[in-house]
């Protein structure tokens, strides 16, 4: 759990070649308190983005994905971080640059709504929710931190 006190704070979540890209979700208010992780699309719909908590504890970190877009119809698809399976109009490839030359893509829920599917699943099942949102937050954070090399985001 996180707490984000401003619009400043929000957008300084993010890496500073992401934030020009960030367009705030219509109607958030601040202080904004996440319980997990924190996402939207954009209106557009050719971004996502994903707020999390750092690994350090000291600031959350946002993450700026493209939707890739592909021609034609594709098979189903299995999402790398909640494992749901899904046609190519809900899990498909999302990238992140990593810098101005590398771009980093992973196979995940084009809504980012990982915990949902996760949750429903858990209740249908009796099985705790937790036990499979912590394994989801791992996964982000591995992403975060081996694809992208976030550790904590720079002061400004």
């Amino acid at each position: 759990m996180f707490l984000i006190k401003t619009e400043k704070e929000f957008l300084q979540a993010f890496r500073p070649r992401d934030r020009e890209k960030v367009e705030l979700p219509k109607g958030i208010k601040f202080p904004l308190f996440v319980r997990d992780y924190f996402t939207w699309v954009e209106p557009a719909g050719t971004r996502v983005f994903l707020v999390l908590p750092a690994p350090d504890g000291k600031r959350p970190m946002g993450i700026a994905f493209r939707r890739d877009q592909h021609a034609g119809v594709t098979p189903s698809h299995m999402c790398d971080w909640c494992h749901a399976y899904g046609s190519s109009n809900e899990i498909g490839l999302l990238t992140a640059d990593v810098s101005s030359k590398r771009r980093v893509g992973v196979n995940l829920c084009l809504d980012l709504r990982c915990k949902e599917k996760l949750e429903s699943a858990a209740d249908l099942s009796g099985r705790n929710p937790r036990d499979y949102t912590d394994a989801l937050m791992e996964r982000m954070t591995h992403f975060a931190r081996e694809a992208l090399r976030i550790e904590t985001v720079p002061e400004d």
